[in-house]
């Protein structure tokens, strides 16, 4: 008799094109679908040489992985239609068997796999995650990089990637939101990009009150949701805070109309609603995503730092924890 599962719900999402998406964290018991998802999606794929290790893989093979970390499953319509297994070693993990259905693919569902299980290992202390793709699928390679990854080497016939894990910070009160953006702010320099995402009421301008304190700057820091985009001059000399609301925005072009690159360089710029639309600003940039908790009743927030590109390698975000 199989042990019984442990699986939990992280996440439900409704796809852009319809359908709901339930996501879980699974164990071993859960490695027939995992194997199901991962056989029928790599067989799918244009043959290689070597073969795709994933088509060897077995029940067992696939039990043995998800005892060494966790697997995070995507459901349809209560059927595993993705899957991905996550390796746990010490603050480092490897993604492994990221798969999604031939009927599935092209939904967005391995965007929120990924999503999922990066903040999965964000609220475990993890910091860094890694992965390999075959040099031969080129565009697999660019799938994973418009994900905040970057090459680290090569074991043929593997290309090796890896990024920085959000640092996760919870934020009980609106003055502790505000605390924390004073904080980051110490860690801020001209040039710095900050995109911030969150729901309606997330805490996205008090964070950014928050930082404007840090900083020094004058005025009272609000949201610019009417005027797309205020410049708050520093008092001490430091770096102007440009405080961007791209809330009514729908592309980056209509970001660029704002000419954010003439202050680009010499200010902290920050763009509320900015997911999605702004990435192209700066390679390097901090991703901020503020999101509440499951208890309606309870104010605490739950704030995901994640920078990109070497600005910020160093792990200098833990300091906020």
């Amino acid at each position: 008799m199989s042990a019984p599962s442990t699986a939990a719900v992280v996440a439900e999402a409704g796809l852009p094109d319809g359908g709901q998406l339930r996501i879980l964290r699974v164990d071993a018991s859960r490695a027939a679908d995992v194997l199901r998802v991962v056989h029928a999606a790599f067989a799918a794929r244009p043959p290689v040489d070597p073969p795709a290790a994933a088509l060897s893989d077995t029940e067992q093979t696939i039990a043995e992985k998800l005892a060494g970390g966790f697997g995070v499953l995507g459901e349809l319509d209560g059927e595993p239609a993705a899957a991905l297994i996550v390796a746990l070693d010490g603050d480092q993990a490897t993604i492994t068997r990221v798969a999604v259905h031939p009927d599935h693919q092209h939904r967005g569902i391995a965007s929120a796999l990924v999503l999922c299980a990066m903040d999965l290992l964000a609220a475990r202390g993890t910091r860094t995650l890694g992965l390999g793709v075959r040099t031969e699928f080129p565009g697999l390679g660019r799938w994973w990089r418009r994900h905040g990854f970057v090459r680290v080497g090569e074991r043929p016939p593997l290309e090796l990637l890896q990024r920085s894990l959000p640092v996760l910070v919870e934020a009980p009160t609106a003055d502790a939101m505000r605390d924390l953006g004073e904080r980051l702010a110490g860690l801020l320099r001209p040039g710095d990009v900050i995109i911030a995402t969150g729901d309606l009421g997330a805490g996205k301008t008090t964070l950014t009150q928050g930082i404007g304190a840090g900083l020094q700057v004058a005025g009272p820091v609000i949201s610019p949701t009417f005027v797309l985009s205020r410049v708050h001059r520093s008092s001490t000399g430091g770096p102007a805070l440009v405080h961007v609301d791209a809330y009514r925005l729908g592309s980056f072009d209509e970001l660029e109309d704002l000419d954010l690159e003439a202050s680009l360089a010499d200010a902290v710029t920050l763009i509320e609603w900015g997911g999605g639309i702004a990435e192209g600003l700066a390679d390097d940039r901090l991703e901020i995503d503020i999101r509440r908790g499951l208890d309606p009743d309870d104010e605490t927030r739950l704030v995901f730092l994640a920078g990109v590109g070497p600005r910020w390698a160093d792990g200098q975000l833990e300091e906020l924890r």
